[in-house]
């Protein structure tokens, strides 16, 4: 199409992941929910993983990206781990409300 740019810049992948991580970190300190706390973390990842995505792009190298890799392959164990926290407290309490979890501290 006449008149587009043949790329996206750099500073739009870093806008959209401030609004990305911004809307996670929102999601944590105002949700009570367990598993919504959940799905804001993981998206703050995401908002970084595509920070160090575009930085890689931009400068054509592959550190981001390894380290993105990296990053996702622990995001994937911690997803198993706290997933099955939740649904261990769930079975137990009958809720995910984070106020229902103090007992949890010992």
């Amino acid at each position: 199409m006449p008149g587009l740019p043949e790329t996206v810049p750099t500073e739009a992948y870093l806008a959209l992941s401030a609004v990305l991580f911004g809307i996670g970190a929102i999601g944590v300190v105002l949700r009570k929910s367990a598993l919504t706390m959940f799905m804001s973390i993981e998206l703050m990842l995401n908002a970084v993983n595509l920070t160090l995505v575009a930085f890689a792009r931009q400068f054509g190298r592959l550190d981001g990206q390894v380290i993105v890799f990296f990053v996702m392959a622990v995001a994937a164990a911690e997803v198993a781990v706290g997933l099955a926290i939740i649904v261990d407290i769930f079975r137990s309490r009958r809720s995910v409300d984070i106020d229902d979890v103090s007992w949890l501290r010992g």
